[in-house]
């Protein structure tokens, strides 16, 4: 298939079990029908932490005094594209 931008040939590759097409020149991505839902609930299924967890973490929060700062968390749209 043809990339509808500058017409290169996409490849195609598979991340996390979703098949994408990409060109490789353009770094445009094109997905299939469903392929965007699969994303998404994979993606809240990886960001949503254990309940135990995320009580845990609730708790600290409040236990610190701002000293302490959680590193953002990087989601499942992060390791498909890159955002960089």
């Amino acid at each position: 298939m043809k990339c509808p931008i500058d017409g290169n040939e996409l490849i195609i590759t598979d991340r996390a079990g979703v098949e994408i097409d990409y060109c490789p020149k353009c770094r445009g991505v094109w997905l299939d029908r469903g392929e965007l839902d699969k994303i998404i609930d994979r993606s809240a299924e990886q960001m949503a932490p254990p309940p135990q967890q995320a009580r845990r973490a609730e708790s600290a929060r409040h236990e610190d005094d701002g000293r302490y700062r959680k590193k953002k968390r990087r989601g499942f749209l992060d390791e498909l594209f890159d955002f960089d």
